[in-house]
């Protein structure tokens, strides 16, 4: 049976760069794995309320529950976001807040994780990424430490459903191979 990796997108454009390399690395997974761009669009800001239950005006969002019911049945999650205004887009945050809840019951406990980070800059997203690492550092995640995957200039990097050099596919390739090789090691209870 494949294991279930769910790839966030940290953008919400249709032809977003970060759209663009999460389909590209989809085909660096070796059969073992299922790979699914889960979407993070229709998820409401964050309200602690939806997680009260002495709170009736805010009923909790099937979206919500959906959300955190695929991040608890995937084997790992590969987060690919762009930089927005030197942090992680608004949409990535909310993301990840939501999978943080309920106390008690937290998501992303125990799942292993890889963070891919690009901008059209030549920094490659570093301050995205190091956001992204800073709120997960709050949950227990194994996480890939090196190499770190900052993909700058991207906009020259992505082609027609493949990257434009030889050595960004094999460096992000590889990635995902040490990623693979991370949920080997940490299955999920």
């Amino acid at each position: 049976m494949s294991k279930k990796v769910v790839i966030l997108v940290g953008s919400l454009r249709k032809e977003s760069i970060a759209r663009k390399i999460a389909k590209i690395c989809q085909s660096f997974f070796s059969e073992d794995f299922d790979p699914e761009i889960l979407e993070i669009r229709d998820l409401p800001l964050y309200n602690a309320d939806y997680d009260n239950p002495d709170e009736t005006d805010f009923p909790l969002p099937e979206v919500y529950k959906s959300f955190r019911q695929s991040i608890k049945d995937a084997s790992g999650v590969l987060f690919v976001t762009p930089e927005n205004n030197r942090t992680i887009p608004a949409c990535l945050k909310n993301a990840v807040d939501v999978g943080s809840k309920p106390n008690g019951d937290v998501a992303w406990t125990n799942t292993p994780v890889a963070i891919i980070s690009h901008s059209v800059g030549a920094m490659g997203g570093y301050s995205s990424q190091k956001n992204l690492r800073l709120a997960l550092s709050y949950f227990t995640m194994p996480t890939i430490q090196q190499p770190e995957v900052f993909l700058g200039h991207s906009n020259q990097l992505v082609g027609d459903g493949q990257f434009t050099k030889e050595s960004t596919t094999e460096f992000v390739s590889n990635y995902i191979k040490k990623f693979e090789a991370l949920i080997e090691k940490n299955p999920k209870a």
